[in-house]
Order: C-alpha cells, then structure tokens, then sequence
C-alpha cells in the first residue's frame, strides 16, 4: 500500500454508447445501445440516456427493447473503438512507462514511475490534465479514480462517473469499503457472494469482521486469504506494463439454431479463419485448439486437442476444429458456435500437418485461380464485387451522391441511411434498395479535427465545474 493516491484508474465513460453519438450528431443526448442486434443478442454498452431507462450491459438486446423501444440499437464498430483507444493509451504511455489495459476503454497507470511526486495534490493535477486531453484528442470524456491501490482506484473511478476525479486518501480505506457490498471487491462473483451471503456476509465490513480464518473454510485458502486482505483495504498487486494473453478466440450467437451439419461446419471453419487472423495480429502462435458449442437448451460443451506445436497455420486451425466438432452432438440445434487457440507462443513449430495442410490449400487455391483464368478466356463478365449480406443498424456507408452516412435500418429490401459526419448537424434520412450500386459500406470517420469541428464532448459533464465536481465526489464517497 502506497502512502500517496499515485495509482491512477481511467475508464471511459460508456466508451462504445458515447463513441456513437459523437460519430452521429442526430444521437447526441438520446438513448443509444450497442450490441447485438438480433432477438438474441447482449446490450455491450447503453449510454447514460438509456440506463435511466434501466437499461445495462450484458442484457439480453431483446429486454432492452421493451425497457427502452425509443433507443438507437446499433452494431458494434470495433475498428473506430480500436482506433480511439490507441489515442487514449497514447495519451497514458505519456505519463509513465507502467500502464497496464484492462480493456479498450481501461487502464490502469503507475505517476510513480512516471516521476510524479508522492503527493495528492500533484497526483490530482495530473488526473485533471489527463481528462482534459482525452477530451481534447478524442471528443469522449472519461473517469479518473487516484488511490494508494488498484482495487481502490478502480472503485474511485466507478464513484467519479460521469466525467469526473476522485480522490481516495490512503488512510481512509476501511472507512470507505465498510459499508459497500460484498461484489465490490475484485474476485467476487455471484457464486462467491452467494456463499457469504449463506454465512450471513453482505458487505465489506462484515467480510473483515468475518475473519481470515473463517473466509478461508468458506472460500479455500487462496481465495479467502486473499479476500480478507482486500476487506482490510489491502491490495499490494503492482501495474503491470505487459499483460500476457492466455488465449485468442471469437465466437458467435445466430439468430436461430443451426440444425443443418453442413451450416455448422461452414460456420466453424469462418470462426477458425477469423481466429487465426486474430492470432497472426497478436504475432503469436498456440499448440491447443478450442471449440465451443452451446446447444440449444443452453448447455456448452467445449472439445480441444492439443498439437505437436505452436501454429499459426489457418489450414492446421481448421482441421483440428472440423475434428473436434465430430466429437459433438448438433442435432438438436446450436445457437452459439466459438473457435479459440490457447497455449500461446512467439513462434511457430513446423510439422508434418502443417506442411500437408498447407500444401493442400496451395493445391486448392491453384485449382481456383486456375478455373478463374479460364473464365477469363472464355469473354465471362468480371463478377460485380458483393454487397453485404445483411446492412446492419450503425454500418458506416458511403452514397455515390450523398456523401458518407450510417444505416439507420433494413428490411423488405430497403435500407435506410443518414447522412451526417462527426462535424456537421444532425443529417436528412434517405431509403434505398438494398442492392443499390451507388451504395457502398464506408470507413468510420475521425471523431475530432474535421471541418467546423465542435469541442463538445459525446457525454455531457456534470453541471459543476471539475474543481467542484471533484470536490463533491470525494465528499460523497468520504460519507459512505
């Protein structure tokens, strides 16, 4: 435990909600959900108008809907995120070598190391400066939490919600956690609450006045001495700067269960392609091939295998996850298909089935470009390049007269389209065919630096100065 709030906790303020609306002028100050869309998508993230309605992460889309129908629902648009989150942790890397992601949208950062003074008043200088910045490169607001301790800061963070600073004084620790909920410690789920709650155990407090000895014939020593710990307001884990992932992998719910073998095989194999596309991003490898299979009365089963070595092979991928699935039952129906590696390496292990794997492909690709030729000489028209199966509701797209837009929504062959950019005021709707050939998807726009540009952030502050409003929220969290 640190003896100055030198700990900084940033989280950006309903990141994806509140990337939306400044990329879509006509959703500024309206409830905006980002997810899945279909009836059996998940609520990723709701802006601050949307949660007055109820409405939270990891819902089910479709109960969102009826607690908010008014809500813009929109795909996610992973690349943009990606984009203003690299601005964000460049912006960290900044203050000090040791910064630690959580997530796109948080991360944890050692002033320490970066020289700034043990104090709290030089660590709050910074905090402010930071959210100015963001602010500045990025046109989002995010939350700043300053502590002694991880686990501390984040809770700060969470206190200082929405565009704020807080400020934990070390010292004011046990005061502070005593009467907050059990789930407000790190490691706490459902199951491990459930537990306490059965031991008469709700909140922090109690939990410390539980004791070491009787969390660890509850919990286990591991995990009870930990906790006890982190009850006592003790968390002595450092930032760590380079945080080693365990495994890559993608998944995906369908709208409706697949019975067919052949569409569960076909989705399989896309989900191992984008997996290793995934992999070679990371420039890593892994030995241990994953599938995941959740039935449709929602039971999962997960097969792997385990190869002779690493690979970063798609063909080998492939493979191995076509034989995994013959090990699976899918002939009551398959809502949600994954495909992951895990076992990762900075290196790759030729073998033999990599090399006949890869071979294979070579020969089929071939026999492919080879047929195309042959088209080719024959006078065939070139093919017309494919439009997307389906306009999805938040899709960048680009209109050969119009200018750059979003899909509002689709449907009985219409598409229906916005035309505004990040800059300009809330644009006019236009509906086209869905195959419309001067209809095109687009890239997503710079949030910040275009013409005319307004310095008004996606979320609106608090209606205090940050002076006060931090001043405010430190009074507040000091009182619980």
């Amino acid at each position: 435990m640190r003896r100055a709030p030198t700990i900084l906790h940033l989280d950006m303020d309903a990141f994806y909600a509140a990337a939306e609306q400044a990329a879509k002028p006509s959703l500024r100050g309206k409830p905006v959900v980002v997810g899945g869309v279909g009836p059996r998508g998940v609520v990723a993230t709701a802006s601050y108008e949307a949660r007055v309605f109820g409405v939270r992460s990891a819902m089910p889309t479709a109960q969102a809907r009826r607690l908010c129908p008014n809500a813009a629902y929109l795909s996610p648009r992973f690349g943009l995120y990606r984009q203003v989150s690299e601005s964000v942790m460049e912006l960290l890397r900044a203050l000090s070598p040791l910064v630690e992601p959580l997530s796109l949208d948080e991360a944890f950062v050692d002033l320490e190391a970066g020289g700034v003074p043990a104090e709290s008043a030089a660590a709050r200088v910074v905090g402010e400066q930071l959210r100015r910045d963001i602010r500045a490169v990025t046109g989002l607001t995010g939350s700043v939490g300053l502590a002694g301790a991880k686990m501390l800061a984040k809770i700060a963070s969470e206190a200082a919600k929405p565009d704020g600073l807080v400020v934990i004084e070390p010292g004011t620790e046990r005061e502070l956690l005593g009467p907050m909920p059990v789930r407000t410690l790190p490691g706490v789920g459902p199951a491990t609450a459930e537990t306490l709650r059965r031991a008469g155990i709700h909140t922090v407090a109690e939990t410390a006045e539980a004791g070491e000895a009787e969390l660890v014939r509850l919990l286990g020593k591991a995990h009870g001495t930990g906790l006890y710990a982190m009850a006592l307001g003790q968390d002595d884990r450092p930032v760590v700067a380079e945080r080693d992932a365990k495994s890559v992998s993608v998944e995906d719910t369908f709208e409706v269960d697949l019975t067919d073998r052949t569409r569960v095989r076909t989705e399989v194999l896309r989900l191992a392609d984008r997996c290793v596309a995934r992999l070679r991003e990371a420039g890593r490898s892994g030995r241990t091939v994953v599938i995941k299979v959740r039935n449709y009365d929602f039971s999962t089963l997960t097969r792997s295998e385990t190869l002779r070595g690493p690979t970063d092979d798609p063909a080998v991928v492939r493979e191995a996850a076509v034989r995994l699935l013959e090990t699976v039952d899918t002939t009551g129906g398959v809502r949600l298909l994954g495909v992951g590696v895990s076992g990762l390496a900075d290196f790759t292990q030729e073998d033999l089935f990599a090399q006949i794997a890869t071979e294979r492909e070579a020969e089929e690709q071939a026999a492919v470009e080879a047929a195309e030729s042959e088209g080719e000489a024959a006078g065939e028209p070139e093919a017309p390049p494919e439009l997307p199966r389906r306009w999805h509701p938040g899709l960048d797209v680009v209109h050969e007269e119009f200018g750059a837009g979003w899909v509002q929504g689709s449907g009985v062959g219409r598409v229906t389209v916005r035309f505004e950019t990040p800059w300009s005021a809330p644009g006019r709707v236009r509906t086209f065919a869905v195959d419309d050939p001067a209809l095109r998807p687009g890239e997503p726009l710079p949030l910040v630096g275009g013409p005319d540009q307004s310095s008004a952030p996606a979320i609106r502050p608090k209606s205090v100065s940050p002076a006060d409003a931090a001043e405010s929220a430190g009074e507040e969290i000091s009182r619980r």
